[in-house]
Order: structure tokens, then C-alpha cells, then sequence
């Protein structure tokens, strides 16, 4: 089990260091003039620093190691 959760967090910083970020976008009403509505898209970004990807990757490094090592 602690192997598994070791390969998804080592997955996870993989992908944390190829992709640094993404975007979304979302929609607020500007006017709202009974019939007549003005909507305007707004583009947010979310993003993280790298070492968040390389600490996700040496914890699921661990969790592997220290499972190998207690089954031995």
C-alpha cells in the first residue's frame, strides 16, 4: 500500500515540474440591465515553484525506501 502512495506522490511531482501552473477562466456579470446583460470572462492563474514538485518526488522516493526496507 505505502508503495502505491510512494509511485502517485513521485507521479505527482513529476507532473508538478512539467507543469508549473494552469489557467481557468470564469464569468461575471458587468450590467445587468433587465433584458440586457454584459458578461466579461476573467482569466485566473494558478501556479506553484518547482521545489514543490522535487519535495513531492524525494517524499515518494522515502515511502518507498522505507517500505522496502521494513518488508527486508
Amino acid at each position: 500500500m505505502k508503495k502505491t502512495i510512494g509511485i502517485i506522490l513521485i507521479a505527482i511531482g513529476v507532473a508538478m515540474i512539467v507543469y508549473t501552473g494552469f489557467n481557468y477562466v470564469t464569468k461575471e456579470k458587468v450590467v445587468d440591465l433587465g433584458p440586457i446583460e454584459i458578461n466579461a470572462e476573467k482569466n485566473h492563474t494558478v501556479k506553484w515553484p518547482p521545489f514543490v514538485g522535487i519535495i513531492l518526488i524525494i517524499g515518494g522516493v522515502v515511502v518507498i525506501a522505507l517500505d522496502k526496507k521494513k518488508h527486508t
